[in-house]
């Protein structure tokens, strides 16, 4: 299952122009599935950025708006644009230059490839 949930990952890299990477990680950053390119920055890996989306995403339901779905991070040179599926939570990394609506437009897709890794992370 995680041979094919990491093809998939592969196979979006090369498909969309500017996506250097996606991680799968849970609440606390630690990775379940990780496909990045070189190019990637290493701060961007590290579990101490990637658990900062569980604690802004409970803080951010607390405005009153419900519970939100994503998360889009810019800086000059990266993007990074994270999907809440809590437990498990998806991080696209991808170049300033990349298109962050097609990245959007992935969130259906990867509800599907994600739904199995948590029935998996729930039941351990």
């Amino acid at each position: 299952m995680s041979e094919r949930i990491h093809q998939y990952f592969e196979d979006i890299m090369r498909r969309f122009d500017g996506v250097l990477g996606i991680i799968v990680t849970d609440r606390d950053g630690v990775p379940v599935v990780k496909v990045a390119d070189a190019r990637i920055p290493g701060t961007a890996l590290r579990s101490s950025y990637l658990a900062t989306f569980a604690t802004a995403t409970e803080q951010a339901s607390k405005l009153g708006l419900s519970k939100n779905k994503n998360i889009i991070c810019t800086f000059p040179s990266y993007q990074v644009v994270h999907f809440n599926y809590l437990p498990l939570v998806v991080s696209v990394i991808a170049t300033s230059q990349a298109n962050t609506g097609v990245i959007l437009s992935l969130e259906t897709d990867f509800r599907n490839f994600v739904k199995d890794l948590k029935s998996t992370v729930d039941g351990v």
